[in-house]
């Protein structure tokens, strides 16, 4: 029975027992009663049903909903593993490219051995260049003397900052004095002599450098200024004198890190000349924190040894080089009576352990920098803001006496 259908009836029943229930007999209105009972029962099932249509209705649009939402879903998926597998089989193509045109290129066994043997080879020659640079060192100059003493003291002038540097270029027949004055400038004063810086009655030459340098650890040699660029931990900078403009560039591997002395804080590089040419000078963290001495090439900056040395640095002020052996001075944290009490020979004639102390003059300061002059034999120093100087004396290595013997 439909629902259109059904109201009617019910309202023409409703009507009808109520005409029915003020004339009838008791037996009719027991089935008059009867009859709306039934009525209102199906009335309450109709309700029902339509509930029931209703929830069922939301319920599949809802599940319409979810699956669009999951085709959609499963729409993008599909598109995506299609690409992977697109790019996969491109790869894939790749790889074999790849492989085949490994196998074309991979030499025969017999062509391994040659590359092999051709390799040890190679080491071998760069190892005997080596020795034979070592041998150059060894015989070029004739190159045997040692550090004896260090005897007068001359105090020349006291000019410029507590830190700072001045030395000779050490090239024959150059007497020119240079003057570099802080831990952080770009000017050198080049004086025609030590006469002429010490009398001061002349004005120095001017020379402005193209960066600023850092430390104290510059050296003039052949005409050219070699100092560590500030700003940078391991960067050497060469210039042109007496014009100032930059001439060649190089980096120190490994230095940088650790000051070069304690004592120092502030010079990381510490640049030195000697009989055998030119040197920096660096304490190695990875070693200790000893000091590490490498030969350059002057002209092209290019690295041609470097020794790992037993001198410590803690407790260092200084070093300089001898005929290719390095003498470090060491004192004390609040200036002392400077001593050398560490070396270390390139050609392992001399040695530390068996080498006496050296002391200084009695004069209880400390140094900021020092620079040995081969010709002169002397050493320059900055001693807090005086500019002095030290007369060395040298004897043969062989001939040099051992620590405790006299």
């Amino acid at each position: 029975m439909s629902f259109g259908l059904v109201v009617p009836v019910i309202l023409l029943s409703l009507t009808w027992s109520e005409s029915v229930r003020g004339q009838s007999s008791p037996q009719e209105s027991f089935m008059v009663q009867y009859f709306e009972r039934r009525m209102t029962h199906l009335e309450e099932r109709l309700n029902q049903c339509e509930a029931n249509a209703a929830t069922m209705t939301q319920r599949f649009y809802d599940l319409t909903s979810e699956f669009r939402g999951q085709l959609s879903a499963l729409t993008a998926v599909k598109s995506e593993v299609r690409t992977q597998l697109e790019s996969m089989s491109s790869r894939v193509d790749r790889v074999e490219g790849e492989l085949e045109y490994l196998e074309n290129k991979i030499p025969a066994p017999q062509n391994i051995e040659i590359e092999e043997a051709l390799l040890e080879q190679q080491v071998m020659d760069a190892e005997l260049e080596q020795l034979k640079k070592k041998a150059k060192l060894k015989l070029n100059n004739d190159c045997n003397t040692a550090l004896s003493a260090v005897k007068s003291l001359k105090i020349v002038k006291k000019l410029g900052d507590t830190h700072g540097s001045w030395f000779k270029d050490p090239t024959p027949g150059s007497s020119k004095v240079y003057f570099l004055s802080g831990l952080r400038n770009d000017t050198v004063l080049e004086y025609a002599s030590v006469k002429s810086f010490t009398e001061g009655s002349t004005s120095p030459k001017v020379v402005k450098l193209p960066s600023h340098w850092q430390g104290t650890g510059h050296v003039v040699y052949k005409g050219f200024l070699y100092y560590h660029k500030a700003d940078t931990p391991n960067q050497i900078v060469k210039v042109r004198l007496p014009n100032g403009t930059h001439a060649d560039t190089m980096l120190l591997p490994g230095a940088g890190r650790l000051p070069a002395y304690s004592l120092n804080p502030n010079t990381y590089l510490d640049m030195a000349v000697d009989e055998l040419g030119l040197w920096i000078i660096h304490a190695d963290p990875e070693y200790a924190g000893n000091l590490v001495i490498t030969k350059l090439d002057p002209d092209s900056l290019a690295l041609e040894h470097t020794w790992d040395t037993l001198c410590r640095s803690r407790g260092a002020e200084g070093a300089f080089l001898i005929c290719g052996t390095l003498y470090v001075v060491y004192n004390t944290r609040y200036g002392g009576r400077s001593s050398v009490q560490c070396l270390y020979d390139i050609h392992d004639t001399i040695h530390s352990e068996e080498s006496p102390v050296l002391f200084f003059p009695k004069r209880y300061t400390s140094h900021t920098s020092l620079y040995y002059h081969p010709q002169d034999k002397q050493l320059y120093a900055w001693d807090d803001g005086y500019q002095t100087i030290y007369k060395v004396e040298t004897q043969r290595k062989e001939d040099q006496v051992s620590f405790g013997t006299e």
